[in-house]
Formats: C-alpha cells, structure tokens, sequence
C-alpha cells in the first residue's frame, strides 16, 4: 500500500487534493492501495493554519523522507508553477519518484524544459492532475468522436432499447469557463495569467479529442473590481486549429457573476453540449445531444477528481493502466500551445515605443470614473 504526502497547502492542497483522497480511499473497496495512516502534509509557506484533520505536518522534505519511506510514497505536489523545480528536484534527491502535480505542469517554455530534464534524469514518474480527461463526461464524449454516434443509452422503464444516434465525424469543439475569482486573484498571484487557471484542463481535452493543434489566435483581459486592476486575470480567448481539421474555441471568464463550464462539440450531422461539475458541492454532468433524429438530455455521477486520484495511485500501485494514455506529453504538449498563446497576447499589449514601461506586474488602480 501506498502513503501519501502533500506538499503544499493551499486551495488545491487543502481544499481539493485531500478531501478527493478521502473520497477516493471510500471507493477502493477490497483493492486497498492507499496505507492506513495519516497522510504527511508539508507547506513551503508555512502558513498558520491548523493541519487539517487526518493529516500528520512535518516541517520539511527532508523530514517528510524520514517519517516515511519515499520509494512508496504519492507526492501530491500542490505549489503553483515557478516554485516548482527547485521542490520537485528536492523530492527527487530525497527518493521519491511517484509525484501527482497540480495543473499546469508549468507555467512557460523554460519551466516545462526544467520538468522534462528531472523527469528523464530521476526517472521520476509524473503524472498531471488532469480530472477532466478522466471525466465521465470526457469519456462519453471521447467515445462519441472515436465512433461517430453516442452510445450508452438507457431506455425509460420497460421500453425498447435506444439506437445510438448517428453524428459523423467532428467539426469543432466550443468550451465556455465560466467563475468569479476576485478575492483568489486579489491575495494571490499563484496563477499569472487567466490562461493558467482553467485552460490547462479544457486545451487537454481538445487534444484529446480532435489532436494535436496550433494556436491560431489569443485574447487576453484585466480584471477590474472597483478602481484596482490585475493584469493578465480578467478573460480569455484561445483558437486552436488541429491537425484534423478540427478548430477549437475556448472563452474563460474570471470575472463572471456565475459559474459555467460547457464544452460543445459540433459533428457532422449532430451537436452534443456537455456540462461538467462547477465545484465541488456537486459531482454531476450533463450532456445534451441533438441529432435528426431528435434530442435528449443525460445526467450522470462524475466526481472526476476522485476518480482521477484513485486510478493514479491504483497504475502506481502496477494494479491498472495509465489513468489516460499519455497524459503526460499531453499535459506538455498543452504547455507549449499556453506558452505560445501567452506570447502572442504579450506582442498584441506591448508597450508602443515611447509609452511608459513598468506595472504590468503589479496590481494597478486605476484613476475612478
């Protein structure tokens, strides 16, 4: 069996990381892989904080190694990019090599070169947090562009089964990401830009669906809340054109007054629009299709995190697969099209010579209307 230890102890950490391990030890029944004992938890930051229930602190890696043996340990590496190598090459020296890490797996080119270099020189084997891909809606959808039609219908009742409609091939992929996060960007500058919060999950899934892309435009906006800005968190556009022929559109919003996330995927001859979880009060999907041959609208279980977490520690365990294929060059494949996403957007805001220079990294206020 294996132990556990999480390193950082933030909104992911804290709040998303341990309890989807709680969730997740409740549904490994008669395959027990996770050790009966607390889990080991390390910030960086040291915040004050009481240890969350369950939990044992240490007061570092090196103190981590100690109360448990790495060659047997999950890492549940939750730190924000950019103090993540000089972390990871500590765990790696320590003996560690199973490391789950939060998304994205690095927030720039020289990062991601930084990670790849560990991963190959440790022989650390990482896998990203990519709940999506491991989604049960992700799964259908997958499934449906693999085959051409949407299978997995229950009849109501007593009825006659239901043929899965046909669709053809895909056209495109839409995906809406939707949520307020004022106060997170106001105390925190963990994620840069907007396309470090929810993008990472939603351009994994387009690669995973329509293959690999390039960037063919990428938009980015302030958010403002009263008379403060912050550069970089506001809104963003990003269009991939895939390989496939595919072309995919994705909006994300941080200054919305709601929470969405939609994906929709237009085929030949049909339209499906998938709704995945909002937060973690709710652990369902949805998915509507709309063929010729009429419409109709699922809704099903998905507590993807928790799905994801345990299938990891089960392939880490030698008890099954890969929680997706090669998740890892995805995750980096995504990387590399936000990295040059970020490029563009920073070419298009570029000082014009002789405008002033300086503040784009700082939180601005700005002049009250």
């Amino acid at each position: 069996m294996l132990q556990t230890l999480v390193v950082g102890l933030g909104r992911a950490g804290r709040g998303l990381h341990l309890p989807a391990l709680a969730r997740a030890g409740s549904l490994a029944g008669r395959r027990p892989v996770f050790a009966p004992r607390p889990v080991l938890c390390f910030d960086p930051l040291g915040r004050p904080d009481p240890p969350p229930p369950g939990t044992r602190p240490v007061a570092s890696l090196r103190a981590a190694a100690e109360a448990a043996e790495p060659a047997n340990t999950v890492v549940h590496l939750c730190t924000p990019p950019g103090v993540r190598i000089r972390l990871l090459e500590e765990l790696a020296r320590l003996g560690f090599r199973r490391v789950l890490i939060e998304k994205p797996l690095a927030a720039d080119e020289p990062e991601l070169e930084a990670v790849v270099a560990l991963r190959r020189r440790f022989d650390m084997h990482l896998v990203v947090v990519a709940q999506w891909l491991t989604s049960a809606l992700t799964h259908r959808l997958r499934a449906a562009v693999r085959e051409g039609r949407l299978h997995g219908l229950s009849p109501h009742g007593d009825g006659p089964p239901i043929p899965p409609p046909e669709l053809g091939a895909l056209r495109s992929v839409s995906v809406v990401q939707r949520k307020p996060r004022f106060v997170r960007s106001l105390t925190s500058r963990s994620h840069p830009t907007v396309f470090d919060v929810e993008l990472p999950h939603s351009v994994g899934v387009a690669l995973d669906l329509a293959g690999g892309a390039r960037v063919e435009s990428a938009s980015w906006s302030d958010m403002a809340l009263g008379n403060v800005e912050i550069p970089r968190l506001g809104q963003a556009g990003l269009v991939l054109r895939h390989d496939s022929g595919a072309r995919t559109e994705i909006f994300s919003d941080l200054t919305a007054p709601t929470r969405e996330r939609r994906i929709t995927l237009e085929f030949e001859r049909g339209t499906l629009v998938g709704h995945y979880p909002c937060s973690e009060d709710d652990d369902t999907s949805q998915l509507r299709a709309s063929t010729e041959d009429g419409s109709l609208r699922l809704v099903f279980h998905d507590d993807a995190l928790s799905d994801f977490v345990l299938n990891a520690y089960e392939h880490f365990a030698g008890l099954r697969r890969p929680p997706v294929g090669d998740a890892f060059g995805l995750q980096v494949s995504a990387v590399r099209l936000l990295s040059a996403a970020k490029a563009m957007c920073a070419d298009q805001t570029a000082p014009r010579a002789g405008a002033p220079a300086g503040g784009e990294e700082r939180i601005r206020h700005a002049d009250p209307a």
